[in-house]
């Protein structure tokens, strides 16, 4: 017996078949870099674009122009308030009455936010970027304060959001 060769019956033949296959069995790579090209195509179109921060009291006025912002601090005015980065910094019926030309409140906000931002403390004193997004019915005197207030502030890359208008 021991030099005879056993015959394997049918069904262990099939096992031992089974076996063999799924032994050499690897990783398929196929199914992974389709589910990695898929991720990297969302994350580079979510990205691309700034977005500002959305208020019904806003409605913005209406541009042709195609360069898109860049990121930075937002000023958002209604016709109530003054807003930076979601916090109220001033009531614009008190900024109009008042004979001021800058905004104090809106000086020390503005302050504040660049002392908080680690890209901004780097640049010391070099000109910083602002977006201002404000009503298109925004009285005149209340957008020259807030520009005079913005450059006091070293904020003198000063852009103004607005809806792109359609090529026709």
């Amino acid at each position: 017996m021991i030099g005879q060769d056993k015959k394997l019956t049918g069904r262990q033949k099939r096992m031992q078949h089974f076996k063999d296959m799924h032994a050499r069995s690897g990783l398929n790579l196929v199914s992974l870099m389709d589910i990695f090209t898929i991720l990297v195509f969302f994350l580079l179109v979510n990205t691309s674009a700034q977005q500002l921060p959305s208020s019904k009291d806003i409605k913005l006025p209406t541009s042709v122009s195609t360069k898109t912002p860049d990121e930075n601090l937002v000023v958002a005015v209604t016709r109530d308030s003054i807003i930076v980065a979601g916090h109220k910094v001033a009531n614009v019926g008190a900024v109009l009455a008042s004979a001021e030309p800058v905004i104090p409140e809106l000086v020390s906000e503005l302050g504040f936010q660049a002392s908080q931002n680690h890209l901004l403390k780097e640049a010391g004193n070099a000109p910083r970027d602002i977006t201002i997004m404000g009503d298109e019915t925004i009285p005149y005197k209340l957008l020259s304060k807030i520009l005079n207030t913005c450059r006091q502030a070293n904020y003198t890359h000063i852009a103004f959001a607005a809806y792109q208008k359609k090529k026709e």
